[in-house]
């Protein structure tokens, strides 16, 4: 076997092309062989298996830069780079993550999982070779899909002009996540069909030099494309055209959904384990495509990830141009979800909560300041969504609570959930954001409210004395959890609480519990600093109120288990009800 001799890109330099193919064939093996039992990015991994393989032939890395774009496509990186053994073998899987990093391997240049940075990263890691006087090859990879980010083009555009040796790998294998949007696409398209000689070029007109390849998955054709441009003195542009998912019959006719993979039998393709039970991604997608068929004005809009509020292909043409996915431009998505408010249309947006994170400017400047009532949908936010550090889900609650005239909801049922939405697609007062529960979808025979312009009013759920648990969100069945073990320890009942609203307090609420409760405990679930529970805190300052906050540390954490955090945040039963006795026993001293 080839890959077994391999424990860095030297130990291929010196092969010929027969051996770098079945290098290839061996690599997609023990791809498909770990992919089936732990799940990970599968298209872009399959679609780049000579690339990369090409690029580590000819270049000298870790003297020459590699940056990938989200570098979730680097595992036949990390096999080149000595790292073969977490791909080989099964009890070594969880050693490296799936993305790259810096702490694995001098061979990663940045631990980066958000689109389009690329070429923006690499542009600075050139300008810090010329400042120093450095004159090796600095080399950015990224798709198509990831060149309809905003920061893609602003690092196209400056890069130029530094004039100075910098590779740009354009992998255009003519997908995003699911389909492409936008007008570079029809452009990309026509310098595919015209071998990369038409004379409308994007690339030539910023000022790049220019190279197609149209056997992107062709080792030789990509060996002889890189060894032209290697120590270029001028920045370039290689336009490869790969196949996503090449190499496994299902990943390449089902590009959309095998983009990114849960564990499945390598046979057929089905996941290990099958998803039972409801989801609120067909729930929110059934509900809007309802509420689009009675009212032309209410438009769904994603950046790329259609799935995420369950629009599969199908459900977006029922929607037709009620849907409208931008690519991936979070950025562009919430002005765009403003000027449809302004006009009085009726938009809602979803993406992850991480990815909100790039559109703190949009939500402040153009939603906020001028108060358009768009409705944003924050999926996985929660310690039980992605665990990977780049992905993280936990630090929404401060970002987007601080954030003048935005309404953040946290619903704690599907009920309560969809009446929270079907109110903000409804009012034209506030721009609303709503968490989506994330811990599984709860029903309730309660009643619940249909109006929610009374701001900030918490809803309690249970009364009681001497100690008041306000639980937010998708923490609120724990929270229900702790009232009855709590109840059971002191013989009495406590008072729970539902809070509904994380950009503001109850200040009446607050107000009364001081005349039969001695402490109150807050439960988010996202990291405290900056969050809802301090900010009870903060109001309970100057009174006699014993206030305990729960949730996570503000730290970045990688591939963990969400019981182990909540554990190691002390959001567990057992140690909550400790903490909460023995205020209560220091109080009675």
């Amino acid at each position: 076997m080839y890959i077994e001799s391999i424990n860095s890109p030297e130990d291929i330099k010196k092969w010929g092309i027969v051996e770098l193919e079945g290098l290839a064939i061996e690599i997609r093996h023990v791809l498909l062989e770990k992919m089936s039992k732990c799940g990970g990015h599968f298209g872009s991994n399959f679609g780049l298996v000579e690339a990369t393989i090409a690029l580590h032939y000819v270049f000298n890395s870790p003297v020459d830069k590699f940056v990938f774009d989200v570098s979730h496509q680097s595992y036949v990186h990390k096999i080149l780079t000595g790292r073969r053994d977490a791909f080989v073998m099964e009890d070594k899987y969880n050693e490296v993550s799936g993305y790259t990093n810096p702490k694995e391997s001098k061979h990663d240049m940045f631990n980066i999982g958000h689109t389009s940075t690329s070429i923006s990263l690499a542009c600075g890691l050139a300008k810090g070779r010329d400042l120093v006087g450095g004159k090796e090859n600095i080399i950015a990879i990224i798709g198509d899909g990831s060149l309809s980010g905003g920061e893609a083009y602003e690092g196209l555009n400056n890069v130029n002009e530094q004039g100075t040796n910098m590779i740009i790998i354009v992998n255009d294998n003519n997908m995003s996540i699911a389909e492409n949007h936008g007008g570079l696409y029809p452009h990309l398209a026509n310098l595919r069909r015209t071998n990369g000689l038409s004379e409308n070029n994007i690339f030539k007109c910023l000022g790049y030099n220019y190279l197609y390849v149209k056997g992107g998955n062709s080792i030789e054709s990509l060996i002889e494309a890189f060894s032209s441009v290697k120590d270029t003195n001028r920045p370039v542009v290689v336009h490869i055209n790969t196949q996503k998912g090449k190499g496994y019959s299902i990943a390449e006719s089902d590009k959309e959904n095998w983009h990114w993979r849960p564990p499945f039998f390598i046979e057929n393709g089905d996941t290990r384990r099958k998803m039972t039970g409801e989801n609120y991604d067909n729930i929110v997608c059934d509900y809007l495509l309802d509420k689009m068929k009675k009212d032309s004005k209410v438009v769904a809009l994603v950046a790329a990830v259609p799935l995420t509020i369950g629009f599969t292909k199908e459900k977006r043409d029922i929607a037709g141009k009620q849907f409208v996915d931008v690519g991936i431009a979070e950025e562009h998505a919430v002005a765009m979800a403003s000027g449809i408010a302004r006009y009085g249309g009726k938009p809602v947006f979803a993406t992850f909560s991480s990815f909100f994170q790039r559109t703190y400017d949009q939500i402040s400047q153009e939603l906020c300041i001028n108060k358009c009532p768009a409705t944003l949908l924050v999926r996985n936010a929660s310690v039980w969504g992605p665990n990977d550090v780049t992905h993280l889900g936990i630090f929404d609650i401060p970002m987007m609570s601080n954030i003048p005239n935005l309404v953040y909801l946290a619903p704690t049922n599907c009920e309560e959930y969809l009446a929270m939405l079907d109110w903000s697609i409804e009012q034209n007062e506030h721009p609303v954001a709503i968490r989506i529960p994330r811990n599984g979808v709860f029903h309730t025979s309660r009643i619940v409210d249909k109006d929610y312009s009374d701001l900030n009013k918490s809803l309690v759920t249970k009364d009681g004395c001497k100690v008041a648990i306000l639980a937010l969100g998708d923490f609120y069945q724990l929270g229900e959890e702790l009232s009855c073990h709590l109840s059971m320890e002191l013989g009495i009942e406590v008072t729970l609480v539902n809070p509904r609203f994380i950009t503001g307090i109850d200040i009446d609420l607050l107000d009364r519990l001081k005349e039969r409760h001695e402490v109150v405990v807050t439960m988010e679930d996202g990291v405290l600093d900056g969050g809802y529970g301090q900010k009870i805190s903060s109001y309970y300052g100057s009174s006699k109120m014993k206030v305990l906050n729960y949730g996570f540390k503000k730290a970045f954490i990688d591939r963990f288990n969400a019981n182990d955090i909540l554990m190691e945040n002390g959001i567990t039963i057992e140690n909550m009800t400790n903490d909460i006795l023995q205020i209560i026993d220091e109080i009675r001293q």
